[in-house]
């Protein structure tokens, strides 16, 4: 969409989407309370605040009250105010509000939405763009940037990511070749996640599946023959994982999660995870444990205790922490429960392609017991000067060129500091191979010196902010925004049913304890589910980034047999044969969904801009409107149009 001033929306989205947030006056979404100057309140226990929790949303937040017409929505201001009243405690956290208009002030200029992102990056955006100051102005531009105005999108890279050759045991036991930056990097997550060298080795992967496949391909299944994973949702790791392990003669189990609330059905996990021979001395392991801390799709949390019966019975186990919120580790204790596997993954900057790489580590205990085999997916990281050399050797094609350039952010060289100004340079990389090195030396003439550091540090500030925020502050705050979210959208009715709701939502509702995603569907006035991919396209075309997966796994009791029939679906063709899992009927059973995830920078403005999108489904000929608006402005007609 080119043309915004002919979009035909909503006068709540256009309200939430036109709100001041560019600086040039205050805002009424962002938190002004300094929590220093807070008078004190008496504090309440934890069980009495999760006990008053869902009750106090319930009867806050329009009590009594059914929406069954989009423009009847209240405000934005209106909504906010009423937020705040039921969640007085969301004003403690006006830190982050601070940090996202300082340091990722591109979502405000882009008016962009994003709620398909979970992950953390390592740096922010201010960080990347040095836009304010003019000694880090790309060389070429000789005026000044307008005030208010967005820094152009610059994709040179920071740092990048090769490939390394060689097996997996013999790098977590030796190491391998490794630069300063990539120590560097390394020992800056590892202190973030608080792992402990003298416990674990890492190795980076391209990304979260070449972990979990790399894991697959060095377990040693025919003598520990289980793989037992506890997914309510169709991954692609787990798929690779899988995959190879099945050629390796593992026998493939899964958690199954009871309708309609989604809890892991515990007897038959239970069964599962406890051994035979429990009371005799186990001779081997059982196999291979993968356990998520919770769904990355509907926000549901799984107890810890499931590690422990799993470790009790012989399991090794691997922690996926992929899904979890910023801070989340520092709740789980590595000091009371160390897993033989972890992984996590870390992505560029909140409101980007959020592309990067993912850190797989392993206890040391448990590499001896690994298989030496070759294995791909291992990466190194290396600084932009021997970035621009490795492509201009590279034999490579185009795509695979810029595929080696993947990270942004600050490096260190000896004792000096260097920040990277992207700039039309990155035009320049498509034809870096055919250049000298020399000449590619003179396309990062943007590289400026900049303040000493110790040698061998760096500096990662969306490491950093992420920590001086605490796991209080990011845990309250989704907590707030996401039980809102959750709460106002089951609020939305059809006009004229017999109390037709418009959003069905799987996995927990509104909970002091979930996790800040949420897994839901659209439903028309007769009932009949709206395609979750085209939600997300529509969603798309108001600025707000959703995502859509799939639940499977799902156990009906005898009385929800009946639903059983009406809700469960086959998964495409599509998304067998990407994954390639041919021959698994049972696994081709679930439930399409639209999913959306709150980062730790999401504010109110974000949730409240979903709910009036969403809202817009009341009107029964919204989505055939949207379809003639397309048609009418020349677009190319969008294929589930």
């Amino acid at each position: 969409m080119k043309d915004d001033s002919k979009r035909m929306h909503s006068p709540c989205l256009e309200e939430a989407s036109q709100a001041c947030l560019h600086g040039c006056c205050p805002s009424p979404f962002l938190t002004s309370h300094d929590p220093q100057t807070r008078p004190s309140k008496p504090t309440n226990t934890s069980a009495a605040c999760r006990r008053d929790f869902a009750s106090k949303t319930t009867s806050s937040i329009f009590p009594d009250t059914q929406f069954t017409n989009h423009e009847s929505l209240p405000s934005i201001h209106e909504s906010f105010a009423e937020f705040s009243e039921a969640y007085p405690q969301y004003s403690d956290t006006g830190r982050v509000d601070q940090i996202r208009a300082q340091e990722y002030y591109h979502l405000s200029f882009s008016n962009h939405t994003c709620l398909d992102y979970l992950g953390t990056g390592l740096f922010s955006y201010s960080q990347l763009q040095k836009h304010e100051s003019p000694a880090y102005r790309i060389a070429s531009s000789s005026f000044p940037l307008p005030p208010q105005s967005p820094p152009p999108v610059l994709d040179i890279p920071f740092f990048g990511v090769t490939y390394k050759t060689g097996n997996l045991k013999t790098l977590l036991l030796h190491g391998g070749a490794a630069s300063e930056l990539e120590s560097a990097v390394r020992t800056r997550i590892m202190s973030f996640l608080n792992v402990s060298d003298n416990d674990y080795s890492m190795v980076f992967t391209a990304n979260k599946t070449s972990a979990f496949k790399l894991v697959a391909e060095s377990y040693p299944f025919q003598s520990n023959r289980k793989l037992l994973s506890v997914y309510d949702y169709e991954s692609e790791a787990i798929e690779a994982m899988t995959n190879s392990s099945e050629k390796k003669g593992a026998r493939v189990l899964s958690a199954e999660f009871s309708w309609p609330r989604l809890r892991i059905q515990s007897s038959k996990l239970r069964n599962m995870l406890v051994s035979k021979e429990k009371k005799k001395k186990m001779k081997k392991r059982s196999g291979l444990f993968v356990f998520p801390l919770h769904s990355r799709m509907t926000g549901a949390r799984y107890p810890y205790l499931w590690l422990s019966i799993a470790e009790e019975n012989g399991w090794h186990v691997l922690i996926d922490a992929c899904a979890l919120g910023p801070k989340d580790m520092d709740s789980f204790g590595l000091s009371l429960f160390r897993p033989d596997f972890l992984i996590c993954s870390f992505y560029k900057v909140f409101g980007e392609n959020p592309s990067g790489f993912a850190c797989l580590f392993v206890k040391k205990s448990t590499i001896p017991k690994l298989e030496t085999s070759t294995t791909s997916g291992i990466v190194g990281l290396i600084p932009t000067e021997n970035l621009f050399q490795a492509v201009t050797e590279s034999p490579g094609t185009n795509t695979e060129v810029e595929n080696i350039a993947s990270q942004s952010g600050r490096i260190e060289k000896g004792k000096t500091t260097y920040e990277i100004q992207h700039a039309q340079v990155a035009e320049k990389l498509k034809g870096l191979e055919m250049i000298e090195v020399s000449e590619s030396d003179k396309a990062i003439e943007i590289i400026q010196e900049d303040n000493l550091k110790q040698k061998g540090e760096i500096e990662c500030r969306g490491l950093d902010q992420v920590d001086s925020l605490g796991l209080v502050t990011i845990s309250n705050r989704a907590r707030c925004l996401i039980n809102w979210l959750v709460s106002a959208l089951l609020k939305l009715q059809h006009p004229n049913t017999k109390g037709t709701p418009l959003v069905r939502i799987y996995g927990p509702k509104v909970k002091f304890d979930r996790g800040p995603a949420i897994a839901f569907n659209v439903f028309d006035w007769k009932g009949e589910k709206i395609e979750p991919v085209l939600v997300q396209k529509l969603a798309d075309r108001s600025n707000i980034s959703l995502s859509y997966g799939f639940l499977h796994h799902i156990w009906f009791a005898d009385k929800y047999q009946e639903e059983k029939e009406k809700v469960m679906e086959r998964r495409s063709n599509e998304t067998k044969s990407a994954n390639g899992n041919k021959g698994r009927d049972k696994n081709d059973m679930g439930i399409a969904v639209v999913t959306a995830a709150l980062g730790f920078l999401a504010n109110f403005q974000d949730i409240y801009k979903l709910w009036a999108f969403v809202a817009q489904f009341l009107d029964a000929d919204f989505v055939e409107k949207e379809r003639w608006r397309y048609t009418c402005l020349n677009q190319k007609t969008i294929e589930v149009l």
